[in-house]
């Protein structure tokens, strides 16, 4: 396929990216697409771009392959765009920008699986109350209970865990949902950890602690990307700082937990937010 931005007179890979995703208003169109804003005018309003511009920007990355068109009404007609595979391969690319921004120029520079409450980060997670999750390519975190727990972590035992703040107890956490998973059952609430670790790395702690519910492997980013979820890096690895979303059967989160001090007390804390979500007789 020729792309229209390609750069083939110069091989470098960095050079044949920024071709095609150099542009910042790109960029911030393919953030919103990965994030379930697939139609023009929810672009417009979430991005601020000028319709001229992001017809633009979309008709480039359509051309470079990054995004596809696809109908969603014939009268009038009217299309949508949506992520091609080449598009899917630009995720880590975005959390990399993202994770960069929290950590280099909002932030200290340091490494920490957690926040401090007043943070850019917290707001981010906050303000995920009300927004629905996409429909995602390779995972989907929500499941047809009432509720479902989403409990994010950085990894079971991750190279370099006890230096970093908050690193420890992915393990604990894990357990503490396996031991409590009658009580959310009761409240009609499902639990599902999600971390970036390799589905076969899941699996192998799930067997070995006797996890009875759902570790799912975010290994390509796209839910980090999507909800624009809080990340570092450890162990020459993106992973996801320890936060809970509830979300309910219709895809919309409605209610956070982030920062995480306590793995434990996180736990409790889930439970009184689903508690709290449950209709009243």
């Amino acid at each position: 396929m020729t792309r229209r931005h390609a750069a083939p007179e110069d091989p470098c890979g960095i050079a044949q990216a920024v071709g095609v995703l150099g542009d910042p208003w790109s960029l911030l169109v393919l953030r919103d697409v990965a994030g379930g804003r697939t139609r023009f005018d929810e672009l417009v309003a979430e991005t601020g771009i000028s319709r001229k511009v992001l017809t633009q920007r979309l008709d480039a990355l359509v051309a470079d392959g990054v995004l596809a068109r696809r109908g969603y009404s014939e009268r009038p007609p009217r299309h949508e765009y949506v992520l091609t595979a080449l598009g899917r391969g630009a995720l880590p690319v975005l959390s990399a920008l993202q994770e960069f921004g929290d950590t280099w120029l909002l932030g200290d520079g340091r490494p920490d699986a957690g926040a401090a409450t007043d943070s850019n980060e917290a707001a981010r997670v906050s303000s995920l109350v009300g927004e629905a999750i996409p429909r995602l390519h390779a995972l989907d975190p929500v499941t047809d209970a009432a509720f479902t727990v989403v409990y994010c972590y950085p990894g079971n035992a991750f190279p370099g865990a006890d230096e970093i703040p908050g690193g420890i107890g992915c393990t604990l956490e894990s357990c503490t949902y396996r031991d409590r998973l009658g009580e959310f059952a009761t409240l009609g609430a499902a639990v599902v950890g999600v971390s970036t670790q390799r589905a076969s790395e899941q699996a192998a702690f799930a067997a070995v602690n006797g996890i009875r519910f759902p570790l799912l492997s975010d290994a390509d980013l796209e839910l980090t990307t999507a909800l624009r979820l809080p990340t570092f890096r450890a162990g020459g690895t993106t992973r996801l700082k320890r936060q809970t979303l509830v979300v309910d059967r219709d895809r919309v989160v409605r209610g956070t937990l982030f920062p995480i001090p306590d793995v434990t007390g996180s736990v409790e804390d889930a439970l009184r937010l689903v508690d709290d979500l449950r209709p009243t007789a």
